[in-house]
C-alpha cells in the first residue's frame, strides 16, 4: 500500500502539471475478495476478521500462539470476552462451513428441518458416500446403490435444494477426498458429520468431525460450542524415503499416544520435516488422528499446499494465504501441552492391528508376532483406498509397486481391491494408467465410496467366523468393522505396502529385505516405490456429480413418507420431570473396549441412518455383556430370562422403566455417529455411566 500510495502522489502531481490525465481508483488498497470455492462464487474467505481477531486474544494471553491456537481462537464468536483455558473452558465458535456425508446428513437434515429455518447460516455440503456396496465393481455397484437408495438420495437431494445446500451425488467420491480438492483451504475452521473430517487439516484447516445436533448448531447461525483443545506438538524432523510413508508417521504416532491419548487435544505437526511430505501425505496423517481420539490435527501453510492448492484450481487462495501466512503457521517459542519427536529419516514402514489401530508393529516384525500370537499369517484380502489413503500420490506409489511385479510375471495371490478417493482421482487414474497397472496386477476398482472400510462389503470369500487376514489402507480396524465377521484380523498400513503384501499373500513378507520369486524362476526384490504427488497434466475432472442449490428453494418440496421404512421425521424426546434418578436397572455392564461400532454398527445397518426407530433394534449388539461374555444377550431383571440388547430396552421402556448402561474406558471412541447417542435416549435410557468418554461421543 505504501507503494501504491506514492503512485497516488505521483499521478496527482502528474494531474496538477497538465500532463497525460489518469483515472486512479481509491480501493488500490484493498485486496482482492477470493471464494472459498468455485462452487459458491459469492463466499469469501475472511482472513481479515481471523487476523483481527488473533491480534485481540494475542492481546489478551500475552504469548506466542501455536497454530491451532490462532485458528480456533479467531474463529470465537466474541474473542475479547471468551474465557480461554486449554482442556477447560468451553469455546464459543463461529465455524466457516459445515459438509455431511449421506449416512449422517439424513439426521442432520431431520433436525434442521425441525428448527423451521428457511435457509443454512453458512455454506454446507451434503456427500453421497456412504451407502454404496462393494460387490462387483465401481459401475455395477454405483447403478445398485442407486436403486436400492433413490428414497435416500431423493430426500437428501431436494432437502439440499429447498435448504441452500451443495448436494455431490452418489459417485462424487468420498467426502473428505471433495473437501480437500474443493473446500478446505488454510485458516479454515470446518465441521463435519464424520469422524474423518481431520482431512482437512492437511491443508491446513481445523476441520473437526461432530454429530449431526452439532452441525445444525452451525447450519442454524448458532455458535458451536467446543472444550477448548490441548494442543499436542510433533515435531518432525528429517525426511520420508525408501517404503516409509506419511501413512507410517500416523501409525506410529497412534502406537505412542494409543486410541485415548490424543482426546481433547488438536495434534499440531511441526519441524522441518514437515516440508519432506506432500499436501495429501499430510491429509492422510491428519485423517487418522481420529483413531487417536484427538478433536482433530492440522499442519502448517507451506510450499506442498500451495502447490496442491494450484493444482486444485485453487491459486487464488495460495496467493491470499501467502499474504496472510503469518497467521497460518505457528508463533515461534510457542508453547504445547506435550511434545513427540519423530525423525522421518529414522522411520520404518509400520503395519497396526489387528482389532485396535494403536497396535503399532514394523513390517519388518509382523510375520514374526502374527506366528507366535495365532493369527493368521496368510492375507485372503488386500484393499487400497479410503478416505485415508486413496490421492493421486497413493495411487501412484501403488502402481509402481505391481508394475514391477509384471514385470516378473507376477499378480497378487491374495484378492485386491482399489478404492479411488474422488471421481476426479478416479479419471485422473485411468488416464494416467494406473488404474490398469493395478488390474493388470489382479485388482477390482470399486466404485468412488467407503465401501469395505466402512463395512459395505458383501464378501463371499470367507464365512462368517472363519478365521482370516486382511490388510488395508484404511484408518480403522475394530472387530467386524469391514465384513461383520469378529474373527477377520484386519491390519492398516500404507497402500504400497498392503500392494506388495498382496503380491507376496503372506504377512511374513518385508518387501525391504525379502525376495519374490518370478515367473521365470529367479528370484528379484521390489524396488522402494516413487511416484509423481501431482499429475503433470491437469487434475481430469471426471463426470459433473454436484448439484447446486437454487438461488430461492423455498417452493422445493421435500417428502418424507409416514411408511417409510428408511426415513422418519423426529419426534421431542420426553422431558426430564424434575426429580432424581433412583431405583434404574443395569441394562448391560459392557466389557472392555466398547466403540461406536459396539453401540451402533454399520454395514447393513446404514440404510436406517434416517429412521430413529428401526436403527435403534442394533443398540449395543456388538457390545460384550459381562455377566456372561457374550454379545446381544442380556438379562430381563424381570422376567429373568436373556435377550438381545434392544428388545429388553424396549421392554423395559414399554413398562415404564428408567434404565442405565454401564461402560468402561474411553467409551463411544469411533464414528461420529449421533445415532449411538440418541438410540439409548430413544428407548428409555436415562445415563450411561462409564470411566472415561471419547471426545467425539
Amino acid at each position: 500500500c505504501k507503494v501504491l500510495v506514492l503512485i497516488f502522489f505521483f499521478f496527482q502531481h502528474a494531474l496538477n502539471s497538465g500532463i497525460r490525465r489518469y483515472h486512479v481508483a481509491p480501493v488500490l488498497c484493498q485486496r482482492a475478495k477470493v471464494a472459498m470455492s468455485h462452487f459458491e462464487p459469492n463466499e469469501y474467505i475472511n482472513y481479515e476478521k481471523l487476523e483481527k481477531n488473533i491480534n485481540i486474544v494475542r492481546k489478551r494471553l500475552d504469548r506466542p500462539l501455536t497454530l491451532s491456537e490462532k485458528i480456533v481462537y479467531g474463529h470465537l464468536d466474541d474473542p475479547a470476552k471468551q474465557e480461554i483455558e486449554r482442556g477447560k473452558t468451553y469455546l464459543r465458535l463461529r465455524p466457516d462451513r459445515v459438509a455431511m456425508q449421506d449416512a449422517t446428513a439424513q439426521m442432520a437434515m431431520l433436525q434442521f428441518i425441525s428448527s423451521g429455518l428457511p435457509k443454512v447460516a453458512v455454506p454446507s455440503t451434503i456427500h453421497c458416500d456412504h451407502l454404496i456396496e462393494a460387490q462387483s465393481g465401481g459401475e455395477k455397484d454405483l447403478r445398485r446403490a442407486k436403486d436400492i437408495n433413490q428414497e435416500v438420495y431423493n430426500f437428501l437431494a431436494t432437502a439440499g435444494a429447498k435448504y441452500g445446500v451443495g448436494f455431490w451425488k452418489p459417485g462424487s467420491g468420498i467426502i473428505h477426498q471433495i473437501i480437500l480438492e474443493n473446500y478446505s483451504y488454510p485458516g479454515v475452521m470446518l465441521i463435519g458429520t464424520d469422524s474423518h473430517t481431520p482431512n482437512g487439516g492437511g491443508l491446513g484447516g481445523i476441520c473437526i468431525g461432530v454429530g449431526g445436533a452439532d452441525a445444525v448448531d452451525v447450519m442454524a447461525g448458532i455458535p458451536w460450542e467446543l472444550k477448548c483443545p490441548k494442543v499436542i506438538g510433533v515435531k518432525l524432523t528429517g525426511k520420508l524415503s525408501g517404503w516409509s510413508s506419511p501413512k507410517d508417521v500416523i501409525l506410529k504416532v497412534a502406537g505412542i499416544l494409543t486410541v485415548k491419548g490424543g482426546t481433547g487435544a488438536i495434534i499440531e505437526y511441526h519441524g522441518p520435516g514437515v516440508d519432506s511430505i506432500s499436501c495429501t501425505g499430510m491429509a492422510t496423517i491428519c485423517n487418522m488422528g481420529a483413531e487417536i481420539g484427538a478433536t482433530t490435527s492440522v499442519f502448517p501453510y507451506n510450499a506442498r499446499m500451495k502447490k496442491y492448492l494450484g493444482k486444485t484450481g485453487r491459486a487464488d487462495i495460495a496467493a491470499l494465504a501467502d499474504e496472510f501466512q503469518q497467521h497460518l503457521v505457528p508463533d515461534a517459542g510457542c508453547q504445547y501441552d506435550q511434545v513427540i519427536e519423530i525423525n522421518l529419516s529414522e522411520l520404518k514402514p509400520h503395519i497396526n492391528g489387528p482389532f485396535t489401530p494403536d497396535l503399532a508393529h514394523p513390517v519388518s516384525d509382523i510375520g514374526a508376532v502374527a506366528e507366535k500370537e495365532g493369527w493368521p499369517v496368510d492375507i485372503r484380502v488386500g484393499l487400497i483406498g479410503s478416505c485415508t489413503n486413496s490421492s493421486y500420490e497413493d495411487m501412484g506409489r501403488s502402481a509402481a509397486v505391481a508394475k514391477q511385479a509384471l514385470a516378473h510375471g507376477l499378480k497378487c495371490k491374495s484378492k485386491f481391491t482399489i478404492t479411488p478417493g474422488s471421481e476426479q482421482i478416479r479419471a485422473t487414474i485411468e488416464r494416467d494408467g494406473y488404474a490398469q497397472i493395478l488390474r493388470d496386477v489382479g485388482g477390482l476398482v470399486l466404485a468412488n465410496a467407503c465401501g469395505p472400510c466402512i463395512g459395505q462389503w458383501d464378501r463371499k470369500d470367507i464365512k462368517k467366523g472363519e478365521k482370516n487376514t486382511i490388510v488395508t489402507s484404511y484408518n480403522r480396524n475394530f472387530t467386524g468393522r469391514n465384513d461383520a465377521n469378529p474373527e477377520t484380523h484386519a491390519f492398516v498400513t500404507s497402500p504400497e505396502i498392503v500392494t506388495a503384501l498382496s503380491i507376496a499373500g503372506t504377512l511374513k513378507f518385508n518387501p525391504e529385505t525379502d525376495y519374490l520369486t518370478g515367473a521365470d524362476g529367479k528370484r528379484f526384490k521390489l524396488e522402494a516405490p516413487d511416484a509423481d504427488e501431482l499429475p503433470k497434466l491437469e487434475f481430469d475432472p471426471g463426470q459433473d456429480t454436484y448439484q447446486y442449490p437454487p438461488k430461492d428453494g423455498s417452493g422445493q418440496h421435500v417428502d418424507v413418507s409416514p411408511t417409510s421404512q428408511r426415513l422418519q421425521l423426529l419426534e421431542p424426546f420426553d422431558k426430564w420431570d424434575g426429580k432424581d434418578l433412583e431405583d434404574m436397572l443395569i441394562l448391560i455392564k459392557v466389557k472392555g473396549k466398547c466403540t461406536t461400532d459396539h453401540i451402533s454398527a454399520a454395514g447393513p445397518w446404514l440404510k436406517f441412518r434416517g429412521h430413529l426407530d428401526n436403527i435403534s433394534n442394533n443398540l449395543l449388539i456388538g457390545a460384550i455383556n459381562i455377566e456372561n461374555g457374550k454379545a446381544n444377550s442380556v438379562r430381563n431383571a424381570l422376567t429373568q430370562e436373556f435377550g438381545p440388547v434392544p428388545d429388553t430396552a424396549r421392554y423395559y421402556k414399554k413398562m415404564g422403566i428408567k434404565w442405565a448402561v454401564i461402560g468402561d474406558e474411553n467409551y463411544g471412541e469411533g464414528s461420529s455417529r449421533e445415532h449411538a447417542a440418541l438410540e439409548p435416549r430413544h428407548l428409555g435410557g436415562r445415563v450411561i455411566i462409564t470411566k472415561s468418554f471419547a471426545r467425539i461421543h
